[in-house]
């Protein structure tokens, strides 16, 4: 088996900043060709530079919770590189919110953000998945890798509606690779700790004390940079994991192996 992803291509969400431009620099790197996708298209343009023709990588800007947006985005993809073999689903947000207060909306809007755009690219990019299989029966058709969190599993209540929706993203997870293996496209999940996200460090802007206490809670003692996220990320789009569909692989410096704590679980 072999890790390498060299003339695949991967759309990669959520790429113009944090964990998803550093997946994406990664997989270039590596010899893929890239589609970054995200609202942001100045940072996008700011980050990657001219969107020309000829590079091994472009971006596109749009809303994913709109359908017509996913659409072009597959669209727009297979016109500059002809194909889609790997699709990052790393596009997430995060919102705070009164537990208690039924007038709240976070739970809808996270559930909107980060569990069905991810599931209705995922839909999307899988029906061109099996279209390009053609038939064949070797090796993988595809490869999807949804970013979770350690939150799904740990507790905070002010972060109720994160928590609830990267829990049901893990168990998107589980059943779209049940439902894509018999097309040979595997679906797994990355669930990271505290990494330096841009959420993050506006987290950590407003409350200086949670720095102290994340590291504290980590085995490891540090919050981890994006980068680290990168080779997990590619293992899991790479034949390397050719056996491996519908788990959740953590990524967190040991956070969950002990007691949770207050500290945020991002």
């Amino acid at each position: 088996m072999t890790f390498a992803i060299s003339g695949k291509t991967a759309i990669v969400t959520g790429g113009a900043n944090g964990i998803g431009l550093a997946i994406g620099r990664h997989f270039i790197a590596k010899g893929a060709n890239v589609m970054f996708a995200d609202m942001d298209e100045d940072s996008l343009a700011k980050e990657l530079g001219p969107n020309e023709e000829g590079n091994a990588y472009r971006y596109f800007a749009g809303d994913l919770r709109e359908k017509l947006t996913l659409a072009n985005l597959l669209s727009a993809t297979l016109d500059a590189f002809d194909s889609v073999d790997i699709l990052i689903n790393a596009s997430r947000q995060i919102i705070a919110a009164d537990p208690l207060n039924a007038d709240d909306d976070a739970v809808e809007a996270m559930l909107q953000q980060n569990l069905l755009a991810s599931l209705r690219l995922s839909q999307l990019v899988a029906k061109r998945m099996i279209k390009q299989a053609n038939g064949s029966g070797e090796g993988s058709a595809g490869a999807i890798v949804n970013l979770s969190c350690i939150a799904a599993r740990r507790t905070s209540p002010e972060l109720l509606a994160y928590s609830v929706s990267t829990a049901a993203l893990d168990q998107m997870t589980r059943s779209l690779a049940v439902a894509l293996a018999p097309h040979r496209i595997r679906v797994n999940g990355l669930a990271f700790g505290s990494v330096m996200s841009n959420s993050l460090m506006d987290t950590l802007r407003d409350h200086t004390d949670y720095r102290g206490e994340i590291e504290k809670h980590t085995p490891l003692g540090r919050i981890a940079a994006p980068t680290e996220l990168t080779h997990a990320a590619q293992y899991l789009a790479s034949e390397a994991s050719a056996f491996m569909t519908g788990q959740i692989m953590t990524v967190d410096g040991g956070r969950t192996l002990i007691d949770p704590v207050s500290a945020p679980a991002h």
